[in-house]
């Protein structure tokens, strides 16, 4: 299977979704505990991208150089940048909550489940410590899942 397709796929059905639900004006929070979530997913995102580093973004899956990251944020989970972006969209939906919102919703988690599923195939191929990283960390929400 081609993974990096597999993750494109992912990424494009996200990105999509997403446009939709800034079409439908259904993206921002609407009342203060939405908008502290919102915040909060914002201070995620940041502190991962701090703690990932200067490597850049694909839009397929890619792993890059420089060792597996599993400090800061990634102690805690192992994907928390696509953590945050669901918080922040949850809430954002949350606010202005109707069926079609509620299915783009589905859609972008749908896309990112597909992308991260490619990205894991990848970075074990990659860093096989992965694997042990991926046993004792869960992928998006702390001691959860």
């Amino acid at each position: 299977m081609n993974w990096k397709r597999v993750s494109l796929g992912g990424f494009v059905v996200a990105v999509l979704a997403m446009a939709g639900l800034i079409w439908r004006r259904a993206l921002l929070a609407g009342d203060p505990f939405t908008v502290m979530l919102q915040a909060a997913a914002i201070g995620l995102m940041l502190w991962a991208r701090v703690v990932f580093g200067r490597r850049s973004f694909h839009a397929s899956a890619s792993p890059t150089e420089g060792g597996l990251i599993t400090r800061g944020p990634y102690r805690l989970i192992r994907h928390p940048i696509y953590a945050a972006v669901l918080l922040f969209l949850v809430a954002g939906v949350g606010s202005h909550p109707s069926v079609v919102s509620m299915l783009l919703l589905v859609a972008v988690a749908g896309g990112m489940v597909v992308r991260i599923a490619a990205e894991e195939h990848l970075i074990v191929e990659r860093y096989p410590e992965y694997v042990g990283y991926a046993a004792r960390t869960k992928r998006l929400i702390p001691f959860v899942y």
